[in-house]
């Protein structure tokens, strides 16, 4: 299920007192990419290393005393589409993944996006309607998204020449 967010809606961050969340800076690009594949996967690194192409970058960080502890990004898979985002596991619950995904979304209204859609969102709906009241929307089964388009093209074989 794909879900959409009102980018003018959106609750102030928290006060944050032992990391920061900012936008990814080019040099840090390939620091940022190893985290995410060696805690995600080379499917999240392939998004991310959209989001990082972009000008400027459209991947968020979060860090503590210099390490990431978190990414989130926008126009990765499609344009206006948030996500991927992914905290470290040990640091689960302890809202840094909600502060990004308000600085990512406040980066995408920035951009003059007024809505935002988070798609394949399954498991983690009730995270999303509750921390940007973010509404699914109908018809947005597997077949009839961009997530779908990429799991029929990936589980089709390679086309002979």
């Amino acid at each position: 299920m794909d879900m959409l967010v009102n980018l003018y809606t959106l609750p102030a961050p928290r006060e944050r007192k032992d990391y920061r969340v900012c936008r990814v800076l080019p040099p840090d690009s390939f620091r940022v990419l190893d985290w995410v594949e060696a805690q995600f996967g080379a499917g999240w690194r392939s998004e991310c290393s959209a989001a990082l192409a972009q000008q400027p970058a459209t991947c968020y960080i979060a860090q503590r005393q210099g390490q990431i502890i978190g990414f989130a990004c926008y126009d990765a898979t499609a344009r206006g589409y948030f996500g991927p985002i992914g905290v470290s596991s040990a640091l689960r619950g302890e809202g840094v993944g909600r502060e990004l995904l308000l600085d990512c979304l406040a980066g995408m209204r920035e951009a003059g996006y007024g809505y935002a859609v988070i798609g394949w969102c399954n498991e983690a709906a009730p995270f999303y309607e509750k921390t940007v009241h973010a509404v699914p929307i109908p018809e947005s089964e597997p077949e009839n998204t961009v997530y779908g388009r990429m799991a029929r093209f990936s589980n089709t074989e390679k086309p002979t020449v």
